[in-house]
């Protein structure tokens, strides 16, 4: 959406297709990070985009071993939304799509789904779709394809995909609010254990970090188990995990960290998900797929108004995007090996880094800065095609 709505500005005609009818699709990410946040500022979006409903999160704490810790201070960032907005991905994606439509340029086909590619001398030259009326194509100069980490795109090009084991899953699920309820914080850490917290205003979105595989063995236990299992973590949900009586209430996510060798090919660039699966860690997936997105318009929206793009223009991108994404994946591998759903042990001692987190408040801000901005930030540099008083 992102990058349909820069494209449009831009003045390119271009087209995004939805494979489903409206976007409210539940336990997507929704951590709208500062460096997101400064690119609404630079469209000019920020101050319609802070009045949807969100929650504003300036310190990331968590809760480890019993202790609880600081853990980043978003206060000191060089941006004006000294904060992370949580805000449920479907507001977001309306917000954008709404006014992405202002744009004569740009078309969105609801309950359009891409089955195939178009390829013509080993070049992509659009996609085929299934539709309520039918079967339709679609040709383009230029394929984007960002449809998530099981690409359909991605797939029928041939592109190579190199994984990364991760050693979890996460089970997501909604337990109901009180007033009294603790502030938002990053989560309950317990001997490599994790259960996060999101605050949905009158319910939490629970996340509970398990062992990869691990599910059926959950099952298995029971449910008055697992209830009490969450509990454990965070107490004040005592009376309230009976709220969790069938295993239809609770999600499974597999988690995977993955990444192309290549993100395109001639006609066909591949960004976010489809590009480079991420893990939840840090709630980077959204933003990252977005500083993708601003990336690409900026390399190529000048050039597409003027007819197709070569491959080498499509390399750019990777270019420039690959090296942060490297960064960040290795940063949430290492984090996998220490919380991995299983327990380790019965020390309620905290680890060193967290122990200097704790009693320095200045190191806060080297977590902020790499959650909140990412490596390479990008800024919106393509053009602006289209003016409004």
């Amino acid at each position: 959406m992102m990058a349909g709505y820069l494209l449009a500005r831009a003045g390119v005609p271009v087209a995004v297709l939805e494979k489903h009818a409206d976007f409210n699709r539940d336990f997507r990410g929704d951590t709208i990070h500062p460096s997101t946040l400064e690119l609404m500022h630079e469209l000019g979006l920020l101050d319609e985009f802070l009045k949807q409903p969100h929650q504003e999160v300036r310190e990331l704490r968590g809760v480890i071993n019993g202790h609880t810790v600081p853990i980043a201070d978003f206060t000191q960032l060089p941006t004006r939304c000294k904060f992370i907005a949580f805000m449920p991905q479907w507001n977001f994606l309306k917000f954008l799509s709404s006014h992405a439509r202002c744009f004569p340029a740009f078309q969105l086909h609801m309950q359009t789904e891409v089955t195939d590619l178009l390829i013509e001398n080993e070049r992509v030259i659009g996609v085929r779709a299934k539709t309520l009326l039918g079967e339709m194509e679609v040709r383009a100069d230029l394929v984007i394809g960002a449809d998530g980490r099981h690409s359909t795109t991605h797939m029928r090009a041939g592109l190579k995909l190199r994984e990364f084991g991760v050693p979890i899953d996460v089970l997501w699920m909604r337990i109901s609010k009180q007033p009294d309820d603790p502030e938002q914080s990053l989560g309950f850490f317990q001997h490599g254990e994790l259960l996060v917290l999101l605050d949905r205003g009158d319910y939490w979105q629970c996340g509970f970090v398990i062992p990869k595989g691990g599910f059926g063995e959950i099952k298995t236990r029971g449910l008055p188990q697992f209830q009490d299992d969450i509990a454990s973590f965070a107490g004040f949900l005592n009376e309230r995990v009976a709220e969790l009586d069938d295993w239809s209430k609770i999600k499974l996510l597999t988690v995977q960290i993955n990444r192309l060798c290549d993100w395109c090919r001639e006609g066909l660039l591949c960004i976010g998900d489809s590009a480079h699966a991420m893990s939840p860690a840090g709630g980077v997936g959204i933003n990252l797929a977005i500083q993708d997105a601003v990336a690409a318009a900026n390399l190529l929206a000048e050039k597409l108004r003027h007819g197709p793009v070569s491959v080498e223009d499509l390399r750019k991108v990777q270019a420039r995007r690959e090296w942060p994404t490297r960064v960040i994946q290795r940063v949430q591998v290492f984090i996998h090996r220490r919380i991995n759903g299983r327990s380790s042990g019965g020390k309620n001692s905290l680890p060193i880094v967290l122990r200097l987190l704790k009693w320095f408040p200045l190191l806060r801000q080297l977590p902020a800065r790499f959650v909140g901005l990412g490596p390479r930030p990008e800024h919106a540099r393509s053009p602006s095609a289209v003016q409004f008083s």
